[in-house]
């Protein structure tokens, strides 16, 4: 017998392996529509994109549009359009690189830094409201598992 959705969410075990990563993948779809419903608290002049811009920038630190466009997994010229949108609302500074006068340096502004802290703040009120009857301990243990599945996408820097 094949565990349903709703016998997981009860924490029924589910044993063939086949049906693990089957409804695993199922679930990483449900969460793509979680990301979906934070991405609608963004302001109508702040784009998803724009957002990943200035995260990856405030995690990471300055750097040049060839390095921001391997930490989003996107193509250049996708970054360089997101890259030109948070520029020209003053959210980061393209500046010329020191070290090679044809590259950038992308660097995020005071604007910036306000712009995350506010969408910090958002995506915070929502996920304590939704989560509002979760323990502690399921919290807790959510997020290592979810840091634990990032980290086997990682691929080594080479």
């Amino acid at each position: 017998m094949v565990a349903r959705s709703n016998d997981i969410r009860r924490g029924a075990p589910v044993t063939a392996p086949a049906t693990r990563y089957a409804e695993l993948a199922r679930q990483l779809t449900g969460i793509g529509a979680v990301k979906r419903d934070l991405a609608r608290l963004l302001p109508a002049d702040c784009p998803p994109g724009s957002a990943a811009v200035l995260t990856v920038l405030d995690r990471h630190g300055e750097m040049r549009l060839g390095r921001l466009s391997e930490f989003l997994a996107v193509d250049i010229s996708v970054t360089s359009r997101h890259v030109a949108h948070t520029a020209d609302r003053g959210w980061i500074t393209r500046d010329t690189d020191p070290g090679d006068a044809r590259c950038r340096i992308l660097r995020l502004t005071p604007a910036g830094r306000t712009l995350l802290t506010e969408l910090g703040t958002r995506h915070t009120t929502v996920l304590e409201k939704a989560l509002a009857d979760w323990s502690d301990a399921d919290l807790d243990h959510l997020n290592i598992l979810l840091a634990r599945l990032r980290s086997s996408f990682t691929l080594p820097d080479s």
